[in-house]
């Protein structure tokens, strides 16, 4: 009895030992789609990228099951092509716990509207990192987005627990982005794709220009969020010093996309947070964010 008892627990603690990284839920919407393509096939996607993004192991990191990163992807089908290729915008979202509360920050919170694939049901949902394009980089355009946006993900996530923590993952979607699938139906990899791309997103994270937000990140959230339990004023004052890092990346890069990206879904709790400050606090706060993230600086005019 107490061999099988050893047994069970030991099958215990190598599965929790070897637990994955994300908790994740996918999901996929085609009301755009016509009745001309079978929506099973949705389904099927669907139960196959959420096996692929919670069963795949992203980092060499043993994670406790309470430790996975809440995260969503929303996969909304806006044109079927034919030939088994689609159109699609995908939108990201990851938070982050913070200490000794049960709120949770948003880390990522972005729509990408250039994610063109090809799938037929049933085919193996695979991602080789030593191989991105595939045998058909059309299909494997799709699981190389995912592993691309789970990179930036965990950059994200270690970079807010640890200083620069995060390099080796943002190091990683690099070099998805550096060999990403080519082909006429495929955009959102390259440099001059619009102004926000995929490329573009990772230089901020990666570009020598960019290096203070790193600092950003582990201010925002180590030395600012997670101080709130015990101190206000200093959690208040590391959001402000991280404001300030990102005031210097925005005189220095202009318009840069990951400073937007940076502020995506972080309005409401950044007004929440500089409401209650001294009239100083508040007021340097104000000052940084209407400029910082103009897309709402309404919002912000209301720190007063």
């Amino acid at each position: 009895m107490k061999n099988v008892l050893f047994f069970i627990a030991a099958v215990i603690l190598v599965q929790t030992a070897s637990a994955q990284e994300l908790q994740a839920k996918l999901s996929i919407v085609s009301n755009n789609i016509s009745s001309q393509v079978d929506k099973k096939v949705f389904q099927t996607l669907q139960t196959a990228l959420t096996n692929f993004l919670n069963n795949r192991k992203w980092t060499s990191d043993n994670y406790q099951p309470q430790e996975k990163i809440k995260c969503n992807f929303l996969l909304n089908i806006d044109k079927f092509s034919g030939n088994n290729t689609f159109q699609a915008t995908l939108t990201i979202q990851a938070a982050r716990p913070i200490y000794n509360t049960t709120y949770e920050s948003p880390i990522v919170n972005f729509q990408d509207p250039s994610v063109q694939f090809k799938y037929v049901e049933f085919q193996p949902i695979e991602f080789n990192e030593n191989r991105i394009q595939g045998n058909d980089p059309l299909a494997a355009n799709l699981t190389a987005i995912l592993a691309y946006y789970v990179n930036i993900i965990l950059g994200m996530d270690y970079d807010s627990f640890s200083p620069k923590g995060g390099d080796s993952y943002f190091q990683k979607a690099q070099y998805i982005v550096n060999n990403a699938p080519e082909g006429g139906e495929i955009s959102g990899w390259k440099a001059f794709e619009g102004l926000r791309n995929r490329f573009k997103l990772i230089q901020g994270f990666t570009d020598s220009r960019f290096n203070m937000m790193h600092d950003v990140i582990y201010a925002y959230y180590r030395n600012g969020f997670d101080k709130f339990y015990e101190n206000e004023t200093e959690g208040r004052a590391g959001i402000l010093s991280a404001l300030s890092h990102l005031n210097t990346v925005n005189t220095e890069n202009p318009g840069s996309m990951v400073l937007q990206f940076f502020f995506q879904g972080k309005s409401n709790e950044l007004v929440k947070i500089f409401s209650k400050a001294e009239r100083d606090t508040k007021s340097r706060a104000r000052e940084f964010l209407v400029k910082l993230d103009l897309t709402n600086a309404s919002a912000y005019k209301e720190l007063k």
